[in-house]
């Protein structure tokens, strides 16, 4: 238990880590590609509306828009970028790569074409942003190398990543280090929990032992009576809830090991419902069984028995009178799936795994007349998760439930 804890404290560490350092990098880095679209299209508005021509003036003159003020005066000369007019079919009639070295004749002319019938105001092409003027004679082309920026970009882009995952790395050696001082008092607690229980446990065998040998002597001598018959019931209650507590804090120990074997879990759970067959009988009860044969297993062939015995007291304990219980035992694929259905007077609709949680009483009274104490469900839970499986409780109609053991 300390070590699943562990575990998932470092699980949602490091996944609450990995969301934060993803919403920042990509947060950092898409506002870094808008600066880029933002800063290329005041350029390309520029240069389209200016006819493909930075205007070499501050203020307008013959019809030149000057340049914002905000902009540098070097940006006409540190950007790089040609122009093409095209006719009202696509095709390129005039072509202007003065003022870009990397493009060739043939290279702008398919640039051009290809974002002329892209049929776009403006866009990415490869490494190039391009705008687009439509007139009545045809289109005005600008196309601006972004090279540079790109790269930056990207550059800045892989090392954010890089620098994310070595920071999660560090963090996550971190938090393996100091995860077990911090569960160190929750461990430390639990395993007093424990002690106490088995302690307790074994404490309470002796008083327990003498008061049904004391009971046995009064009989003896007085004869049976209703005094001595419910203390006898109290003790042997006492004394099933002791070693039922010592059971499951057993179970919870992470080194506990069980004797694992080869068995044919078709006749282990075969043998396990005869005992209940005459007790369905005496209640008036239907109980009936569906078992695959020839199913084998490897795991604890006792601890599984009492599971089906645990499953099968329940049932019989919460159905209603003249109530129905089916147990299936089948293949299902690479899984081995244990069912049990019983009808019961009324029940939660839905998921109802809470059953399995300790000391669960869903109805007090109920438990109480038929005397248990929340702690055998627990029990078969503690045993499947032994085995590596998963058991749930369902209830489609509020008025059945059904218990599901996959392994």
């Amino acid at each position: 238990m300390i070590y699943t804890l562990r575990r998932k404290f470092i699980a949602i560490a490091m996944a609450s880590l990995f969301i934060v350092l993803t919403l920042l990098i990509a947060a950092i880095n898409i506002s870094n590609f808008q600066n880029i679209n933002e800063n290329s299209d005041v350029i390309l508005n520029i240069l389209i509306e200016n006819g493909g021509t930075f205007p070499m003036k501050k203020k307008n003159h013959d019809g030149f828009k000057p340049m914002p003020p905000e902009m540098s005066p070097e940006v006409p000369f540190s950007t790089r970028y040609f122009s093409a007019i095209t006719n009202k079919d696509g095709e390129v009639i005039a072509l202007n790569t003065e003022n870009i070295a990397a493009v060739s004749t043939t290279m702008a002319e398919e640039l051009a074409s290809h974002a002329y019938f892209k049929d776009k105001a403006s866009g990415f092409i490869d490494i190039y942003k391009y705008g687009r003027l439509d007139t009545d004679n045809g289109s005005l082309l600008i196309f601006i190398d972004c090279k540079r920026d790109l790269d930056t970009f990207y550059s800045f882009l892989f090392n954010s990543i890089l620098v994310g995952l070595t920071g999660m790395f560090l963090v996550f050696i971190l938090v393996l280090i100091l995860s077990k001082r911090i569960v160190k008092p929750v461990a430390e607690s639990y395993e007093k929990q424990k002690r106490f229980i088995t302690d307790a446990g074994h404490e309470l065998k002796t008083p327990l032992t003498i008061i049904n040998a004391n009971i046995e002597i009064l009989e003896l001598e007085k004869g049976e009576n209703q005094w001595t018959k419910s203390i006898r019931n109290q003790v042997q209650r006492l004394s099933t809830l002791t070693s039922d507590l010592v059971t499951l804090s057993r179970m919870d120990e992470e080194n506990n090991k069980q004797l694992i074997t080869d068995f044919s879990l078709s006749d282990a759970i075969s043998e396990a419902c005869e005992p209940f067959y005459v007790m369905a009988e005496n209640q008036h009860k239907t109980f009936d069984i569906d078992i695959e044969k020839n199913l084998s297993f490897k795991g604890n062939e006792q601890s599984l028995r009492q599971l089906v015995s645990i499953l099968l007291e329940n049932a019989m304990k919460y159905s209603d009178e003249a109530g129905k219980i089916n147990l299936t035992l089948k293949r299902q694929g690479r899984k081995t799936l244990l069912s049990l259905y019983n009808s019961t007077n009324s029940i939660e609709k839905g998921n109802l795994d809470i059953l399995f949680e300790r000391f669960y009483r869903g109805d007090a009274s109920r438990n109480s007349a038929n005397g248990g104490y929340g702690i055998g469900l627990s029990i078969a839970k503690a045993i499947v998760t032994s085995h590596k499986g998963t058991i749930s409780a369902a209830s489609s109609d509020g008025k059945s439930i059904v218990i599901t053991v996959k392994f």
